[in-house]
């Protein structure tokens, strides 16, 4: 696999993981009432996730 592939899989990975945490974040938010803090940990948790997933799959 070239290294402009493996690249991209590893955007595509770290995005999914932002979206889910996004989605998850908003969720939480709007049944806390506080969406601007879960959101912001919805991004963070994303990120890690997804840079997990991309390590995870080297």
């Amino acid at each position: 696999m070239s290294s402009d592939q493996e690249s991209t899989k590893s955007q595509n990975r770290i995005g999914f993981g932002i979206a889910m945490g996004v989605g998850i974040g908003a969720a939480l938010g709007v049944a806390t009432e506080n969406i601007g803090l879960w959101i912001g940990v919805g991004v963070a948790l994303g990120i890690a996730l997804g840079a997990g997933w991309d390590q995870a799959k080297g």
